[in-house]
């Protein structure tokens, strides 16, 4: 199972749709993260976009999208409804799959040197990342906004950062973290008193007495009373006590809750929850929702159906340079299967440090050779868009021809030279791992040679279009070095196999 982590950061604009376009942009340019939601409100003037991942790719996707808010965004000309302290006001990592808590600390301690050291942004470590006790609470980093903090970081030692510089920045200071899941959730009044709405958070907040795990402050959007909380446990603080607690408090004043708004994502067994809640359904299982049982019964199905069902259509993508990208990622898959064998074992703890460094890169490539298939298939699309559009005059139309063929002979040229390095990783974890796997991690290295072989393949295809000859011989040079590398990486490591399996 992939290691899968969320990255909500929150961003000081919310207003200029061209400035948390362009952040989404950067994270969508990052190979492996997914950006899954945007939302902006305009009298908040903030922003919050949802990403995912693995770990690599977060971790990217979240430095370059810090980077681009402190280009776009100036906290001296910010103003707005909601708390903030930087153009990255707070940038939260959340484990989803297969990641643990440790893993999103260790993300978020990387991620905090390098957007310090790399950006000159301060660094404030929060959450289960915390380095100190009293910067557990965003809110206590956050104490007096950004224009306290602009007074005070260069003088007060309790505001020295993390990680960074301890002057101030018109971009601010950008709090890095890890939290578990948060619901950001609004409930809109029949009212346009918002000092109604900030009683009602007051009695809601468990600062000032209310519900665990509720965050709440009362705001006016829109000309409406709105109370605007985070649910920071939704699964001991349940959803419809929180709104049960708002509709009494808002009928006390004479008030009703008109609507409710999401912000954000909010997981699954939240709305199950609620509606089991509300429909009064005691008894009823998860798996008697036909959806999340047909998704159970497809997750003990190992089979990529998909993959193969779309490979045997009779449409040019995905073809042979998405599937040696497909092996080249198993080889990695495997060599990373044997390496996790190996790790944490007595009898190999003289090389654990080696086995260590082993799954790190394998896990690198892995992850570039993955996004590799569907880059593949890409390429190719826009070979064929280059060859069908007719609206070009020729030598246009030949010059995006090539330009699109030669990007099309890249893709699988970077598919043969990383499943050259998943080889010899694979060779070196045959040397040293576990040798109840040494056979698996034989596999690894055969499958990375097949990725070799056949992603040379569709390199000589491409080299035979293009007009840049001399691109093309070098092109098939390269690749003839690449399959002689990998067959004699592969002799060896079956060799190795042979000696320590004793066969």
């Amino acid at each position: 199972m992939p290691k899968i982590i969320e990255c909500v950061p929150n961003f000081s604009d919310g207003r200029r749709p061209e400035v948390y376009n362009a952040i989404a942009e950067a994270i969508q340019k990052v190979p492996g993260a997914h950006v899954l939601d945007i939302s902006a409100d305009p009298d908040h003037n903030r922003s919050v976009i949802t990403f995912v991942g693995q770990p690599a790719a977060v971790e990217e996707g979240a430095y370059q999208a810090i980077a681009m808010a402190a280009k776009l965004i100036d906290l001296d000309q910010h103003q707005g409804e909601h708390p903030r302290i930087g153009a990255t006001d707070v940038c939260p990592f959340i484990p989803v799959q297969g990641a643990s808590v440790d893993d999103c600390i260790a993300l978020a301690e990387r991620l905090g040197r390098r957007v310090g050291e790399d950006l000159g942004i301060a660094v404030y470590l929060y959450g289960s990342a915390a380095k100190r006790p009293e910067r557990t609470k965003l809110s206590s980093i956050r104490r007096g906004q950004y224009e306290l903090w602009k007074d005070e970081v260069a003088t007060n030692p309790e505001r020295m950062p993390d990680f960074g510089p301890d002057q101030p920045r018109p971009w601010g200071a950008t709090v890095i973290g890890v939290r578990p899941f948060l619901i950001a959730y609004n409930l809109y009044l029949n009212s346009d008193d918002v000092e109604i709405a900030g009683k009602i958070a007051q009695a809601v907040r468990f600062t000032s007495g209310g519900l665990r795990y509720v965050q709440a402050l009362g705001f006016l959007v829109d000309g409406q009373a709105q109370v605007s909380m985070n649910l920071t446990d939704f699964s001991k603080t349940p959803l419809p006590q929180v709104q049960e607690l708002v509709r009494r408090e808002a009928a006390h004043y004479g008030l009703t809750i008109t609507r409710a708004e999401l912000v954000g994502l909010i997981p699954e067994k939240a709305l199950l929850d609620t509606a089991k809640y509300y429909l009064q359904l005691k008894d009823v299982e998860d798996d008697q929702v036909l959806e999340l049982r047909l998704a159970r019964e497809q997750e003990s199905d190992l089979t990529p159906h998909n993959f193969l069902e779309a490979t045997a259509a009779g449409t040019p993508t995905p073809g042979g340079g998405s599937t040696a990208a497909l092996a080249g990622a198993l080889g990695a898959a495997l060599t990373q299967m044997v390496a996790n064998l190996t790790i944490g074992r007595n009898k190999y703890a003289d090389v654990d440090k080696q086995a260590q460094d082993i799954l790190t890169q394998a896990g690198h490539f892995r992850h570039k050779l993955t996004t590799a298939i569907q880059d593949d298939a890409n390429a190719f699309e826009q070979v064929m868009v280059a060859w069908r559009d007719k609206s070009k005059d020729q030598r246009t139309r030949e010059d995006a021809i090539e330009q699109a063929t030669i990007h099309a002979g890249e893709v699988p040229m970077r598919v043969a030279q990383l499943s050259l390095e998943v080889a010899r990783l694979a060779q070196s974890i045959v040397a040293i791992g576990n040798i109840n796997a040494v056979t698996d991690a034989g596999a690894a290295a055969v499958m990375a040679r097949a990725a070799v072989q056949v992603a040379a393949l569709n390199v000589r295809i491409n080299a035979q279009g293009l007009r840049n000859r001399d691109l093309a011989k070098e092109w098939s040079t390269s690749v003839v070095k690449l399959e002689i590398a990998a067959e004699k990486v592969v002799t060896d490591t079956m060799l190795k196999v042979a000696e320590r399996g004793g066969f």
